[in-house]
């Protein structure tokens, strides 16, 4: 299982989030769970500062293309933060994924 996690430096919302992302990732990491987070930040040293500050331990990308990026584009991303959770398949399998017991929701789709 995968979560996609859409969010951005300047996000405060998205921000927020990540100590929830955090408990979730450090529960379930090793149950073949993993999460990617997709930066929809226009500016690279933000973007970067953040995942330092907040110590976000999964793999991070960016085009620093803001809401432009094609992943973005092709999800259909026009507000963040957005999670999306993705079986092995490729499938969607859950979204809009928040708050203090994603772990518990995420964990009830990890066999």
């Amino acid at each position: 299982m995968c979560v996609g996690r859409f969010w951005a430096s300047w996000c405060v919302p998205c921000r927020a989030e990540n100590p929830h992302l955090l408990k979730a990732y450090g529960e379930l990491k090793d149950k073949n769970f993993e999460i990617v987070g997709v930066s929809l930040d226009d500016k690279r040293e933000p973007w970067l500062k953040a995942v330092e500050q907040d110590k976000l331990p999964w793999t991070q990308v960016s085009d620093v293309k803001g809401f432009k990026t094609e992943v973005a584009v092709r999800f259909g991303i026009s507000a963040i933060p957005q999670n999306f959770l993705i079986d092995p398949s490729g499938k969607i399998i859950a979204k809009d994924l928040r708050g203090e017991d994603v772990n518990k929701k995420i964990a009830a789709y990890i066999k």
